[in-house]
């Protein structure tokens, strides 16, 4: 009788602030934001150099070789 397969978790790599960044399949800027405990913070996060607004962090689903790019705001004047 065989055993069962383990399940394994798919990554892929991402490109992150320039630096390569290894992450499981099927994840979303907003559970990139939470593994980089950066959640509620003032941010822009940009996609393939496009922005994704916070209202499209949950719904925007990273893939092997995004290129990500998170800045801080910062106020001033």
């Amino acid at each position: 009788m065989r055993a069962p397969l383990a399940m394994v978790a798919s990554t892929m790599q991402i490109q992150l602030n320039g630096e390569s960044y290894e992450l499981p399949e099927g994840v979303s800027v907003a559970d990139l934001l939470l593994r980089l405990e950066l959640t509620g913070r003032r941010l822009a996060v940009e996609v393939n150099r496009d922005i994704v607004s916070r209202s499209q962090h949950a719904t925007t689903i990273l893939a092997e070789g995004d290129q990500v790019e998170i800045v801080h705001a910062i106020g001033g004047g």
